[in-house]
């Protein structure tokens, strides 16, 4: 209460002497308004970075959700409609759903699966279970403060984003509504993928939902192709294909310039809707002190730093789910045998209010393993036969625990206490963690909770389907008649039927800890990691460029050595094009070998392409927003490997003795070399873009009506930056960023109380468009920019920019 006083005295102080700060909200945190209820302290620094203060995990929670309602109100609205299962209601039923917290392809197919899990009170079960298994008092406690917050906000102001001004569904939640927003984050990877596979599932002869039903759903269609299904599996489990990913390295004190750590994180995620990132500092006095990017309606600090550690995550290549197939009883599609004894499913009768105020109910069917399910994604199709159908395993849907890891991660003191933080609380559902502190250690982990699949189980129970899926993509099929095919557990593990800890691919203090996406096998060069079963990722396999890319620059920065967190930045927007750099050169050569200087493109027609030759051979081999060429070979590059297999592009194969330099050498003489070059110039030429136009002429984004120029490139050119934008030539360009660089973070130590960090949202705190704090960053961003981080009191305390409010709950 002491420090609460201190603080106290400071902020009025402070307050007191700031022109536009309320000093009459700026009172001790300690002490509880006169009229009962929660409150936070709440101080805003540049960028409108809120740093809240509170007296224990209830108030921090209100803090936290009345600052994320004052920024983001309408998306944050907009999602929990979607986890009350009410967006036909006010939207229409066949309207495109919100994207961010499932793969649903209608609001109709959301609204099933949302509603039926509220309706059978899931959510409420795991909040209910005790700790470790469920969440702790700490997490329910900031649950239940972020509602409140959440609440009391949008009781004492008025909504001025366009987008739900008015709009009767912004509307009070509960601390439940915070939670099964969670829940829906953890299953993203799992039943969250399989929505309209869920709720399109019906038995040979009825009808089926009619929400994202596929072909063969509630039918006697016969067993998937085995081929077909395996590259179908490998897509849709493919990271490099998500609107997710991320990359992180983390430096040991032997690299670093003083011999403490150093961490960057740059996590790729999308610039709208519910899976943004956004910024705070939580504190509690003698309790935690953590700063960072936290998921929107998730009440930590998911990825960030405190005075000792720093940390990110990258998503990873984990499988998250597995398939049971089911043998079905001859005379009823709806039981199915083990061991030769019948149970039967379960009907769950989920009933979604629609516009116009009908009603539409339909039933899903569940078994011990999990609901049925009739495809995953149009690829892949499930048919429920009058002899088959397969059941989806979702170990995530029983974990409510990700606020727990991030919590404790945000206690830790060390990458040892990062390390036992996520032993200890085994939240995280699909992503790896790359953390340093302050004394020099380095971690790399993939603590993900994964369905405990073996090798050895799936080697003795898969089906032939799984004998297929399960090697190229890590999604096992398993034969459930046998009851000696159910999943094990581990002793270390917190549910039952998942991999525990101890079989968690780890690294600790490595010269350098490395992540983009790919597998844990090469998080170091120098220092593979193996031993792993199939369904953690692959060994021995081709890595993206990216992450080629990213291991020749950390492993080259490591051998230099001396790093400080200025080469942390300069290493984020360096924009080097890794493919670039292996093609450009001979792609430029194939392009003057060509009779005449013309090509013949798609369409048969003759492209003059010669000016194209001297464009490829100039450019600088990098995605600047000024570099001239990046364009065009952008634009040749995609149609290229669109229509060249790797096997035909490269004369020097990939070798997993020496992964990061192959595949390499591109072979001047592949097929689709002259077409795709010569469409890209067509292509360019017709929307009316120069061949060497500066990569930021036609890059860019429009805030406010300021045309902003973004740097960095996509997954396919291995671009540490990435960014990702669809074509639209008419706007010119690239003219929208769909994913990409987001909560970026430069962290590291000096010796001094507080960590030296640098951070950069990309696309700003607000989504409100009339906010100051809409675009800022977003400027930021494009001109290569960084926000100095205030963590400590004293930096918080002087910020030319500090306003301080005192938000309380009114009873």
């Amino acid at each position: 209460m002491r420090r609460f006083a201190l603080t106290g005295a400071a902020l009025l102080a402070a307050t007191a002497a700031t022109p536009g700060a309320d000093a009459a909200a700026a009172p001790d945190p300690g002490v509880a308004p006169s009229g009962g209820g929660l409150s936070a302290v709440i101080r805003y620094t540049e960028y409108g970075v809120p740093h809240i203060l509170a007296r224990d995990y209830a108030n921090l929670g209100f803090g936290t959700g009345w600052a994320q309602a004052a920024d983001q109100v309408c998306v944050l609205a907009d999602g929990f409609l979607t986890v009350s299962g009410e967006r036909s209601r006010w939207f229409g039923p066949q309207a495109v759903t919100d994207l961010s917290l499932s793969s649903a392809a209608t609001n109709l197919s959301s609204d099933l699966y949302f509603k039926g899990v509220r309706e059978a009170g899931t959510v409420e079960k795991l909040l209910a279970a005790p700790a470790p298994a469920g969440p702790s008092k700490d997490v329910r406690e900031l649950m239940r403060g972020w509602a409140a917050g959440y609440n009391a906000w949008i009781a004492q102001n008025r909504v001025t984003d366009p987008t739900c001004a008015g709009a009767g569904w912004v509307r009070p939640v509960t601390a439940t509504d915070v939670a099964a927003r969670g829940y829906a984050v953890s299953v993203l990877g799992g039943e969250g993928r399989g929505v309209d596979g869920i709720t399109a599932a019906a038995p040979p002869g009825r009808p089926t939902a009619g929400a994202g039903a596929t072909p063969g759903a509630g039918s006697a269609d016969p067993d998937p192709d085995p081929g077909k299904a395996a590259e179908a599996a490998r897509q849709l489990f493919d990271t490099g294909r998500y609107d997710m990913g991320s990359n992180a390295v983390a430096f040991a004190g032997s690299a670093t310039a003083n011999g403490k750590g150093l961490l960057l994180g740059n996590p790729h995620y999308p610039w709208q809707g519910g899976r943004r990132f956004w910024q705070s500092q939580q504190s509690i006095p003698g309790e935690l002190n953590v700063s960072g990017g936290s998921l929107l309606g998730t009440v930590a600090v998911n990825i960030g730093f405190n005075e000792k550690v720093a940390w990110s995550h990258t998503v990873a290549t984990g499988t998250p789910i597995n398939l049971h197939q089911l043998a079905l009883e001859p005379a009823d599609p709806t039981a199915y045998l083990v061991d030769g004894r019948p149970e039967r499913m379960t009907e769950r009768k989920v009933s979604v209010p629609v516009s116009g105020g009908g009603t539409v109910v339909r039933s899903q069917w569940w078994t011990r393993y999990g609901p049925v399910v009739s495809n995953l994604g149009a690829g892949l199709p499930l048919p429920w036969t009058a002899a088959t159908a397969y059941a989806l395993n979702d170990p995530n849907a029983a974990n409510l625990r990700a606020s727990d890891s991030a919590l404790a991660m945000g206690r830790a003191r060390s990458v040892a206490g990062v390390q036992d933080a996520l032993k200890r609380t085994q939240g995280l559902p699909w992503v790896n963690t790359v953390a340093a502190d302050a004394a020099g250690g380095t971690l790399f982990t993939q603590s993900q909770v994964l369905p405990r699949i073996t090798d050895e189980l799936v080697a003795r129970c898969s089906t032939p389907l799984g004998r297929a899926t399960y090697p190229t993509s890590g999604l096992a099929v398993l034969d459930v008649a046998r009851g000696d095919c159910a999943l094990g557990s581990d002793p270390d593990a917190v549910q039952p039927g998942v991999f525990g800890p101890g079989k968690a691919p780890t690294l600790r203090d490595a010269a350098y800890a490395e992540n983009s996406n790919d597998s844990a096998w090469l998080a170091n060069g120098d220092r593979p990691l193996t031993g792993y079963e199939r369904i953690w990722g692959t060994v021995d396999t081709p890595r993206s460029a990216r992450t080629r890319g990213a291991l020749e620059d950390v492993s080259a920065m490591a051998a230099r050595g001396g790093l400080t967190v200025r080469d942390l930045e300069r290493q984020q927007y360096a924009n080097r094009v890794p493919v670039g750099d292996l093609a450009a050169a001979d792609s430029a050569k194939a392009c003057a070998e060509l009779p005449g200087g013309s090509a013949t493109g798609g369409g048969g027609a003759p492209v003059d392409v010669s000016a194209a030759c001297a464009v490829l051979a100039d450019w600088d081999r990098t995605a600047d927003s000024a570099s001239r060429g990046a364009l065009l070979f952008d634009r040749f590059w995609r149609r290229l490997t669109a229509s060249t297999p790797a096997k035909d592009l490269w004369l020097v194969p990939f070798s997993p003795t020496d992964p990061v330099h192959t595949p390499r050498t591109l072979n001047r003489a592949a097929p689709g070399i002259e077409r795709a070059l010569a469409d890209a110039v067509a292509e360019l030429r017709t929307a009316g873009i120069a061949l060497d136009a500066p990569l930021g002429e036609h890059q860019f984004v429009v805030r406010g009506g300021e045309r902003l120029p973004v740097g960095g490139g996509t997954e396919a050119l291995g671009v540490w930056n990435k960014i990702e934008a669809p074509w639209d030539a008419a706007a010119g360009g690239y003219p929208e960023v769909v994913h990409g660089s987001s909560h970026m973070q430069a962290v590291g130590w000096d010796g001094g109380r507080c960590p030296v960090a640098r951070t950069v949202l990309t696309y700003g705190q607000s989504s409100n468009p009339d906010s100051p704090f809409h675009a800022d960053q977003t400027r930021l961003f494009s001109q290569e920019r960084w926000v100095t981080s205030r963590f400590c009191e004293r930096d918080i305390l002087t910020s030319p920019r500090l306003k301080v409010v005192w938000p309380r709950e009114r009873r």
